[in-house]
């Protein structure tokens, strides 16, 4: 009898006990997974969420809190624009003929020689209207002769031409060129005019291709130089390209559980809006952003084919574009800015300083320099500490993924730093 009865007792209070800890799992809400978060950046994000989250003290589900999130190298490893460019430049896959293609590589780029680092092998400083006539020269070629174009022969077999390796090499020079010579805000704009004369689904479908194959592709950087039996007006020249994409599970359980906690997430590019949709909106990869929630530059369109003109009225997404944007899209419809930005380089610092409502900064870590590089060293300075704002997590680009720690591992090194000073 009183062992029965203590029995009852004890089954009691385990019942009590279990029905508790259930309570407070469900009142918890999902969780992050661990994964390969620094440990210290994980706790901050998970505090961050049962705070602000549909079980947080002051949520209104009416007007959700929401999170925004850089695309390229945030949310994946590398670049899913730069990744198409290549994708495009080695599959020759153009709507455009010669001189449609020497209009675009001209266009909206100011008149005069590359910065030095861009000298050709002979040392000679190089013009943009030297690399074009040469990129026209070669195009012309592969134009008359590829199948994909108007001629007859394979991709294999035009791949073996010098004209397509002058093509290849001084296509992916002129961006690298332009970029570092004028800055992003002319080579961003400048790389997105070549999907002139293809309709949206086109380009996405092309976009899918490339991400498929840069996810199969190893991580590596290498050099794509003209050959010297086509000197043209430019000379030998070339650039450095890193290859792959990889894929960032601990983002995409971030976004998810986000979600699941009742709080909204949106990515901010300065990537083209439709490119980035494709791996963003995919179940296949995994993110599963709602298409509306993305937002990033954007071409004008006519009967849904792009035009090599920018969106009328629309601010290009990159710096302070982002935080218009952000602005125009959600914030001045909501009252309030982001709780939480994530970013990996000076392109994001303004999204991440200029909105007084951000909680926390996730900061992936690229041992970038830069106004970047100051709220990286922040976030080092404050690591442990409660209610940091900046977060700091590292990456092996070796492989693509996250380490557990805060420190990131640049391509081809063994010792991971914490910053780039």
């Amino acid at each position: 009898m009183f062992n029965t009865r203590r029995t009852a007792i004890a089954l009691v209070v385990l019942a009590l006990f279990l029905l508790a800890n259930i309570g407070a799992a469900f009142a918890a809400g999902q969780v992050l997974t661990p994964g390969k978060w620094a440990p210290e950046t994980y706790k901050s994000m998970q505090k961050l969420i049962d705070e602000n989250g549909k079980y947080g003290p002051s949520y209104n589900a009416a007007n959700k809190p929401y999170a925004v999130f850089d695309w390229d190298n945030t949310c994946i490893m590398n670049d899913t624009e730069e990744a198409l460019y290549m994708y495009q430049i080695e599959n020759l896959a153009f709507k455009l003929t010669p001189e449609e293609i020497g209009y675009l590589v001209r266009k909206n780029v100011p008149d005069g020689a590359f910065v030095k680092d861009y000298n050709n092998a002979a040392g000679q400083e190089v013009t943009l209207e030297a690399v074009a006539t040469d990129i026209v020269d070669s195009y012309t070629f592969l134009y008359n002769n590829y199948a994909g174009l108007k001629g007859k022969m394979s991709l294999d077999e035009i791949k073996k031409t010098d004209q397509y390796l002058d093509f290849r090499a001084k296509m992916w020079y002129a961006y690298d060129a332009i970029g570092e010579t004028y800055g992003t805000k002319v080579s961003y704009t400048w790389v997105l005019f070549f999907f002139k004369n293809m309709t949206t689904a086109e380009v996405q479908a092309l976009a899918e291709k490339s991400n498929d194959y840069a996810l199969g592709l190893s991580i590596r950087k290498d050099k794509w130089v003209s050959p010297a039996s086509l000197p043209g007006k430019a000379g030998v020249v070339g650039a450095s390209r890193t290859t792959g994409l990889r894929l960032t599970e601990e983002i995409a359980d971030l976004m998810q559980t986000l979600r699941a906690n009742g709080i909204d997430v949106y990515v901010c590019t300065a990537s083209l809006e439709d490119v980035v949709a494709v791996f963003a909106t995919n179940p296949k990869y995994g993110y599963n952003v709602a298409r509306e929630n993305i937002i990033g530059m954007r071409l004008n369109k006519v009967n849904d084919v792009y035009q090599d003109t920018y969106k009328d009225g629309w601010v290009q997404t990159g710096e302070h574009g982002k935080t218009i944007a952000i602005t125009s899209v959600v914030a001045a419809k909501r009252g309030f800015g982001p709780i939480l930005v994530a970013g990996d380089s000076s392109g994001d610092y303004n999204m991440m300083t200029e909105f007084a409502d951000v909680k926390r900064v996730l900061l992936v870590n690229r041992l970038k320099g830069g106004k970047f590089g100051k709220l990286c060293q922040e976030a080092a300075a404050t690591i442990g500490t409660p209610g940091a704002k900046y977060l700091l997590q590292g990456r092996d680009e070796n492989t693509g993924l996250w380490m557990p720690t805060q420190k990131m591992l640049k391509l081809g090194k063994t010792t991971p730093a914490l910053t780039a000073n």
